[in-house]
């Protein structure tokens, strides 16, 4: 039962980070009828949103201490974060807790480059056939990833988890196993619940403000949306920007679990197009069902007791079960009806 649980949060932690992923590659194409190969470099984007929101909080201020000297006689150097040297223990919890505050500090950049993407280029690949639209959005993907090649390097910069959230959290005790008998790590569960928060977020945004009412309004029907004076246009526009900041903030909350390099956002793309395609194109519910129902079937996958008899299934699951699904239904599990369909 132990194995069964761990396995399923496995699943779940996996699962909410490709369903933010496909949560926005889904908006994206149910407004704009964009097939976007940039997101994944959306999600690589937000993870260096950590990288430097950290960078920014560590810039240290030096001081010489002559009283302190090394074993050659020489007067020590101390090096302080220069936030923690302005503001003391306050600063300290800043520089601990930089990754999940780097949020803060994606969400308004990941806004500006996604409404500068769609402004400067996607807007151009509206009425433009999908294979265009790829070639043209995998393309600014590997300029973006050549962009932060330059600047960062091509070597993995790992992000460390907050202090207090090393731990690892009794789950078992939550269910009337004995203590101790499973534990997960407390920033996986963090990483989940902040998934199901941004999801969460989205689909209220969605529904239940005027805002969200009218882009689905135009989702349907965007002739008529524009003859009542309404500008979908600029609405279709905030609406690319918001699916940046969903990767992106996806992105920075996960560079504890993966240690973010340029090639971060191409290792999650394509299997964020299969959820996507699992889940029906345009379709958001199914975005997110797709994504926790492949992250769970390949967490059990990658169990001993099945690698041992089927070799390498943990690697291709996901791939298998798109084409089954896609053979039973064309159109993906909660898609449209002619969405993508032959």
């Amino acid at each position: 039962m132990d194995a069964i649980l761990a396995q399923l949060l496995n699943g779940l932690d996996k699962g909410g980070a490709y369903a933010l992923i496909a949560l926005g590659l889904t908006l994206v194409f149910g407004t704009l009828g964009v097939v976007n190969f940039a997101h994944g470099a959306l999600f690589m984007l937000g993870c260096f949103c950590a990288v430097v929101f950290r960078y920014l909080l560590t810039i240290e201020t030096v001081t010489i201490d002559p009283e302190q000297l090394s074993p050659w006689g020489a007067p020590v150097e101390l090096r302080t974060p220069l936030v923690q040297d302005w503001l003391g223990d306050w600063g300290a919890f800043l520089v601990d807790y930089s990754v999940p505050l780097s949020v803060l500090f994606a969400v308004p950049v990941m806004l500006v480059i996604g409404i500068v993407m769609e402004r400067g280029l996607i807007k151009h690949f509206y009425k433009r056939s999908h294979a265009e639209q790829i070639l043209v959005t995998f393309g600014l993907a590997i300029v973006l990833q050549e962009i932060v090649k330059s600047f960062f390097g091509a070597n993995p910069m790992p992000q460390p988890i907050p202090s207090d959230l090393r731990s690892a959290a009794d789950v078992g005790a939550w269910f009337g196993m004995e203590a101790h008998t499973l534990t997960y790590p407390t920033w996986r569960l963090v990483y989940l619940l902040f998934s199901l928060g941004v999801i969460g977020a989205v689909f209220a945004f969605m529904r239940y403000t005027t805002f969200g009412m009218v882009v689905r309004a135009g989702m349907a029907d965007r002739e008529t949306v524009g003859v009542l004076g309404i500008d979908i246009d600029r609405r279709f526009t905030i609406i690319f920007g918001i699916a940046a900041v969903v990767a992106g903030v996806a992105g920075a909350m996960y560079t504890p679990l993966l240690a973010p390099n340029y090639q971060i956002g191409m290792d999650f793309l394509v299997l964020s197009f299969v959820v996507v395609v699992v889940g029906g194109m345009g379709s958001l519910p199914g975005a997110v069902v797709a994504g926790f129902l492949l992250g769970i079937l390949q967490s059990f996958a990658s169990m001993n007791e099945i690698t041992s008899i089927i070799p390498g299934i943990d690697q291709v699951i996901i791939y298998l079960v798109a084409i089954v699904i896609l053979l039973v239904r064309p159109r993906g599990l909660m898609g449209r009806s002619g969405v993508m369909e032959s």
